[in-house]
C-alpha cells in the first residue's frame, strides 16, 4: 500500500521524530511536514537542518489541517499532548504515537478521542542513546520492527495507513495486544536499561580511585552499560512510571535468578554456572540468527555525522 499526505505533523521532534520527518521528506510521503518542539533551541535546529517545512511551539498550531499526526514525545506526556491538540484536528485525521509503552497510553487516550478522528497505537523499535533533532537520520528504522497494538475500536483503514508509513521507512511491521507488547518490552528493553542504570550508578558511588580506574579502563560489558545508561533520562523515567507492572514482574524474576547465581558463585558450583551460561549463550545465538544484532543504525549514524 502506498500512502501520501498533503500534510503530516510531528509533535515532539527528538531522535525519533526528526528521523521520521527526514524519512517522510526523503520518500516524498507528505507535501508538507510541520513539527512541534517546546524548546526554542530545538525549533531553531529543525529549521536550520531543514527537517520540517514549519515548526511551532504549540501542538495545536502544528496539527492544524494535518492528515496524520505522529506524537513522538516522552511516554508520560503523550495522552496530555493528544488531549491538548484534539479540538484542532481536521475530520478523519489519523493520530499515531511511537511510545514504547502501550497499555497505559491506550487506556488514557481512547476516552479522549473524538468520534471523527482515529488513533493507531504504534511502537517503532529503533533508536540510539542519542537524543535531539540534530541526531536523527532517515535510515534509523531500516530493517527494524514496528509493533502496532490496535484495539477492537481501532479503525482498520487508519491501521493500514500507519502500517504503510512504517513499511515505507523500511520497517518490518507486526501486530499484537498492548499487554503482550508491554511484557515483551519490559524484558527486552526496559529491564536491561534499568540494570544498566543501576550498574553505572553503583560504579559512580565507589571510592574515587576505584571509580577512576573503571572509567579509565572501561571496556567490554561496562562500556556497553554506559552507552545504554547514556539514554534520555526523561524518556526512561516515563517508561518506568508507565510500564510499572510488567517491569516489576520482570525485575522480580531477575532478582530470583540473580540469587541462584549468587549462591552458585559462593558455593563454587561450577556445573550450575556453566549450564546457565551455555543456556544463555544459545539465546544469544538465536538473536544473531534472527538478524537482530545488526549494527546498521550505528554505522549509518556515524556515516551521517561524518
Amino acid at each position: 500500500m502506498t500512502v501520501h499526505f498533503k500534510k503530516a505533523a510531528i509533535v515532539g521532534i527528538g531522535l525519533i521524530g526528526s528521523s521520521l520527518a527526514r524519512m517522510l521528506k526523503e520518500y516524498n510521503v507528505a507535501d508538507c511536514i510541520s513539527a512541534c518542539a517546546r524548546s526554542e533551541k530545538s525549533r531553531k535546529t529543525v529549521l536550520e537542518l531543514n527537517i520540517a517545512d514549519a515548526v511551532f511551539e504549540k501542538p495545536q498550531e502544528a496539527v492544524h489541517d494535518a492528515d496524520i499526526v505522529f506524537v513522538c514525545t516522552p511516554v508520560g506526556s503523550i495522552p496530555a499532548v493528544i488531549k491538548e491538540f484534539m479540538p484542532f484536528l481536521k475530520t478523519k485525521a489519523i493520530i499515531s504515537d511511537v511510545g514504547s509503552v502501550k497499555a497505559e497510553i491506550i487506556k488514557k487516550v481512547f476516552p479522549e478521542l473524538r468520534e471523527d478522528v482515529f488513533f493507531v497505537p504504534a511502537h517503532p523499535v529503533a533508536g540510539t542513546e542519542k537524543s535531539g533533532p540534530e541526531n536523527g537520520f532517515s535510515e534509523l528504522f531500516q530493517g527494524r520492527w514496528c509493533i502496532l497494538t490496535p484495539t477492537p475500536q481501532t479503525d482498520r483503514t487508519a491501521l493500514s495507513v500507519v502500517r504503510a508509513v512504517w513499511e515505507t521507512a523500511g520497517m518490518k511491521v507486526d501486530e499484537m495486544t498492548a499487554k503482550r507488547h508491554d511484557t515483551a518490552m519490559a524484558l527486552m528493553s526496559h529491564l536491561p536499561h534499568l540494570i544498566a542504570y543501576t550498574i553505572v550508578g553503583t560504579a559512580a558511588d565507589l571510592e574515587t580511585e576505584t571509580r577512576q580506574d573503571i572509567i579509565k579502563y572501561a571496556a567490554g560489558g561496562f562500556r556497553d552499560f554506559t552507552r545504554i545508561a547514556g539514554s534520555d533520562p526523561v524518556m526512561w523515567r516515563d517508561i518506568f512510571l508507565n510500564n510499572t507492572e510488567a517491569v516489576l514482574d520482570g525485575l522480580q524474576r531477575f532478582c530470583e535468578d540473580l540469587t541462584v547465581l549468587q549462591k552458585a558463585i559462593r558455593q563454587k558450583d561450577a556445573a550450575t554456572l556453566q549450564n546457565w551460561f551455555e543456556r544463555t549463550r544459545r539465546i544469544r545465538n538465536e538473536v544473531v540468527e534472527a538478524r537482530q544484532d545488526q549494527p546498521e543504525n550505528e554505522k549509518l549514524l556515524l556515516k551521517n555525522k561524518g
